[in-house]
């Protein structure tokens, strides 16, 4: 068959439009319940978005099987992301009070629909964050053919099935698949910074986590690895590659370790304050270099006057460095700052590649398209990061000793203390870093997992 049709057949099995669609907008069992909650009546903790810059931990109902291929997970791990914050900043849009947050977690099945196969209550699994219908495995299956594989794999992270927002799409011309606790741009899914979360498609969309992955460490493969992964091979980071990279959090952090991993002879990280610090504790071979300072012209006095060979963006577009663009985010003339792109492209050298990994959610003004195209710069939207097509591999280097995770986790905290974890990661306090976060149902801690710390 040729690549063409079985493309159209790929079409024809995830639908488009909005009948093409598992059950949406359940972002809180609360609000219906007799179709959504449990019907044992139970409650459990969860952080909720009450408002702009206003998140709180509330009680509501611990949600039950809607459909055949549902999963209901008791939540023993979860943690809190920088994007996340952007939630909370108000920066995605379609955000609504009492929606409940988080996209990252692991757990044991609780429960489950007659038509999820491959898994057993008590079984230990984390979730990918993005939300998957599995369906184009079909055409993979059926037709064999090799030149499909990649792009089944990339569409799993692209589902419009489990999509049907109306605003993405007319935004972006197309639309991302759904996603726990990120708004209902994303399909309105309830997230899983609480006791209990509803998977759909749980057969697809969890993946078992052997005996010899705690789950401080397996946690980590819902996002922030498959994510950090990506953005070094989709951007083409190559043997002798320099790299630099925005932002020194944990995208950041692993970005650089796997930057290294696939040949860079040099990762300098571009940050500030005790960030950097981290980094020079944690990651000896990476360079650090101060945000504040004339960052393209100190990129090409450290690399030869040329410029680095690859720029990974590991921040966002939120965070404006100058005054223009402050106002204009403020005043609605924007939604995302160009300064950072922009600092990359002048800063790599002539054909350089550029890959943008932090969230920018819509538009931007003063992009230096002039540098891009005269210079032949090369700038990558490296999407939302294909976790079914990483975890194996990812799964196996954490296995192996070859990566581990809990080098960028800084504190382990409680669900109950959630809010007040949210603003001292605001503001960057305590030197917080990646959080593990337990609920009633986590094991002890593994070897090597920071001591509990209460945050009241």
């Amino acid at each position: 068959m040729a690549l063409s049709q079985a493309a159209a057949v790929v079409e024809k099995i995830i639908g488009h439009g909005d009948n093409a669609t598992t059950a949406q907008d359940i972002t809180n069992p609360g609000r219906d319940r007799e179709k959504y909650a449990d019907p044992s009546g139970e409650k459990m903790q969860a952080l909720c978005f009450m408002g702009k810059n206003t998140p709180k931990v509330l009680e509501v109902p611990k949600p039950r099987v809607v459909e055949d291929r549902d999963v209901i997970l008791k939540v023993t791990g979860s943690t809190v992301c920088g994007s996340d914050l952007h939630l909370m900043h108000g920066s995605v849009v379609e955000m609504e009070k009492g929606d409940i947050i988080g996209h990252e977690f692991c757990g044991k099945v609780d429960s489950m629909g007659p038509g999820v196969k491959g898994l057993k209550v008590g079984d230990r699994v984390v979730a990918s964050f993005q939300i998957a219908c599995g369906d184009v495995w079909i055409c993979y299956n059926v037709f064999g053919n090799t030149l499909l594989t990649v792009e089944v794999l990339l569409l799993q992270a692209e589902c419009e099935k489990t999509n049907s927002n109306t605003l993405e799409n007319g935004m972006y011309g197309g639309r991302t698949a759904g996603m726990f606790g990120y708004s209902h741009f994303t399909g309105g899914f309830a997230g899983g910074q609480a006791e209990y979360v509803r998977v759909p498609y749980g057969d697809v969309n969890l993946l078992k986590l052997p005996a010899d992955v705690p789950d401080e460490k397996g946690l980590y493969l819902s996002d922030v690895l498959a994510t950090s992964w990506n953005c070094v091979v989709d951007t083409g980071v190559e043997k002798g590659d320099v790299v630099a990279i925005w932002g020194a959090g944990p995208i950041g952090q692993m970005c650089c370790e796997f930057a290294f991993m696939n040949g860079a002879s040099r990762v300098i990280m571009i940050d500030s304050n005790w960030r950097l610090d981290y980094v020079k504790e944690k990651y000896p071979k990476a360079e650090t270099l101060d945000y504040s300072t004339s960052v393209t012209s100190k990129l090409k006095e450290m690399v030869d006057g040329r410029g680095p060979d690859v720029a990974l963006e590991c921040v966002a577009g939120e965070y404006p460095k100058g005054w223009a663009h402050y106002f204009e985010i403020l005043l609605g003339a924007e939604t995302d700052t160009s300064e950072i792109i922009n600092e990359m492209i002048t800063s790599v050298r002539n054909y350089g590649r550029c890959g943008i990994t932090g969230v920018y959610v819509g538009f931007t003004n003063h992009f230096n398209i002039g540098s891009l195209m005269e210079r032949g710069i090369r700038l990558i939207g490296n999407g939302q990061a294909p976790v079914h097509k990483y975890w194996d591999q990812l799964l196996k280097m954490i296995q192996s000793g070859e990566i581990d995770p809990l080098k960028m986790v800084s504190h382990r905290v409680l669900v109950d203390d959630l809010a007040t974890v949210y603003d001292k990661f605001e503001k960057k306090e305590d030197g917080m870093q990646k959080v593990f976060v337990q609920t009633k149902f986590s094991d002890p801690p593994c070897a090597g997992s920071p001591a509990l710390k209460r945050f009241e």
